[in-house]
């Protein structure tokens, strides 16, 4: 695999406090990489700084294009696609609006039918909801909505934000398998931030832990799983 998203001396800041702290990480293409820490380490702030959502400092480099001088929407049109924390659909809007809006700045039509089709086919209960307003689903569908609309952009690399936050344990388990098929069949690279260290070191191949903004500790996710000191902090036992 080569890396498809390098990440060098990265430091982000909210008005006059610092939020990151030099970080240096690269995703390889294919993988499915999780970013583990605990609330305010750093987690949110590094997606949004990926997509120049945040003022940051540093490299950030996706598929040889430098990301810092592009705007959000140029980011988005490179192939990377933010599933932030809450979920952020359009409630009003049915399940079907929903995914044609994920689309809108594509022109393939035909394409777009055929997407929105193998979405249903990864979240069956969306399209049993298809009719449905966004803001009646549950907060598990809600959170399958986001992901299936970010994937309506083909995009090259998914960032999720906390993808289990608020959900039942089944549901959360459900959903993480889906992200796993997604990896592995639509090719899609994935870096999720994730409490559950757990589930999300069971997903991932390669994991990172930040700490204050900076990164401490890398490698292989079950290497990270069954280091004594992950398992104390993160982990519980």
């Amino acid at each position: 695999m080569t890396a498809m998203l390098n990440v060098r001396d990265l430091r982000a800041y909210y008005g006059q406090v610092q939020a990151l702290h030099g970080l240096e990480f690269e995703l390889q293409e294919g993988s499915l990489t999780t970013l583990l820490g605990a609330n305010g380490a750093g987690k949110t702030t590094t997606l949004r700084a990926i997509c120049n959502m945040v003022r940051s400092t540093g490299s950030i480099e996706f598929q040889g294009n430098k990301l810092s001088n592009r705007s959000t929407e140029a980011i988005v049109r490179l192939g990377i696609a933010h599933v932030p924390q809450g979920r952020g659909t359009f409630t009003t809007l049915t399940v079907q609006e929903n995914l044609e809006l994920g689309a809108i700045s594509r022109k393939d039509k035909k394409a777009i039918t055929s997407d929105i089709d193998r979405m249903y086919a990864h979240f069956p209960v969306l399209k049993q909801r298809h009719t449905q307003q966004a803001g009646t689903l549950s907060g598990g569908e809600q959170q399958m909505l986001a992901v299936a609309r970010a994937l309506m952009l083909r995009p090259r690399l998914m960032l999720l934000d906390e993808p289990s936050f608020g959900l039942a344990p089944l549901v959360v388990r459900d959903l993480f398998k889906i992200l796993g098929k997604i990896n592995r069949e639509d090719k899609v690279t994935i870096l999720v931030v994730e409490q559950n260290a757990q589930l999300a070191l069971e997903l991932a191949d390669q994991a990172y832990v930040i700490e204050t903004g900076r990164i401490v500790m890398s490698g292989k996710a079950d290497d990270i799983a069954n280091n004594e000191d992950v398992r104390k902090s993160y982990l519980g036992y």
